[in-house]
């Protein structure tokens, strides 16, 4: 289980993300909503590990080692961080990202076979601009997954690319609901689909520390509304760590 108490991170000037409780689990999808694209995809870095927090806890699995929870996660297509480069061709995408995978699971994979084993060979020469969001959805998270240790995806704001939430959020359901491989899934978005009644939070729903000291979970953190004790707020540099 992905576990976040009070998780904020602060900028120079404004903050990269107000304090914010969620959980999810396996085969469970979790949509949490926030204005600001800088919001959102602060909460996605953090919760995928490639971010340190200024104030707050977050542990996978019971584990809150920022390592850990970064070789267990996937974050998918991530403005300005990890989204597809528009020159790029399908192909070169895949090949670019299988080649990310460590040696020792990677195996043969290479862009040709994995391509037709994966359905994407009739867009194989596209360029990335072009894919339709489903599609897009469909082959970033499925490149996100050739890595057989993932078990946490963290998709950023795939609700800028449409408006209709059957483009994307079926895709997420499926994956997270796979019994074979049941996945603790987490989108941010804009707002949440008119037709979601499922697991929700909100970016801002928890209020900052008063202190570094930790307090034990007491409990689910609230969704679909504010929560968290009332604590003052207290400014420290962000940090960034890259794990090995």
């Amino acid at each position: 289980m992905l576990s976040a108490q009070r998780l904020s991170a602060h900028g120079r000037r404004d903050p990269l993300l107000p304090a914010t409780s969620l959980h999810v689990r396996r085969a469970e999808l979790l949509l949490v909503t926030g204005g600001p694209q800088d919001h959102r995809t602060a909460l996605a870095l953090l919760l995928s590990g490639r971010m340190k927090p200024s104030e707050g806890f977050i542990s996978w699995d019971g584990s809150e080692r920022l390592k850990a929870r970064r070789l267990a996660s996937a974050l998918v297509d991530s403005p300005g961080v990890n989204e597809p480069e528009q020159h790029l061709s399908v192909r070169d995408l895949v090949t670019e990202d299988l080649a990310l995978i460590p040696r020792r699971y990677r195996g043969a994979l290479v862009s040709g076979p994995w391509l037709k084993v994966n359905s994407f060979e009739d867009i194989a020469d596209l360029w990335t601009e072009q894919l339709d969001p489903d599609r897009r959805m469909e082959l970033l998270t499925a490149l996100a997954l050739a890595n057989p240790h993932t078990d946490l995806l963290v998709v950023d704001s795939p609700d800028r690319h449409t408006a209709d939430a059957a483009k994307w959020l079926p895709r997420l359901q499926r994956l997270a609901s796979d019994a074979g491989r049941p996945l603790a899934v987490v989108a941010t978005v804009g707002a949440l689909p008119p037709s979601w009644d499922g697991p929700a939070a909100a970016i801002g729903n928890a209020v900052p520390l008063e202190s570094p000291t930790r307090e034990a979970p007491t409990g689910e953190a609230p969704t679909r509304g504010d929560g968290g004790d009332q604590d003052a707020d207290k400014t420290t540099e962000l940090e960034t760590e890259v794990a090995t």
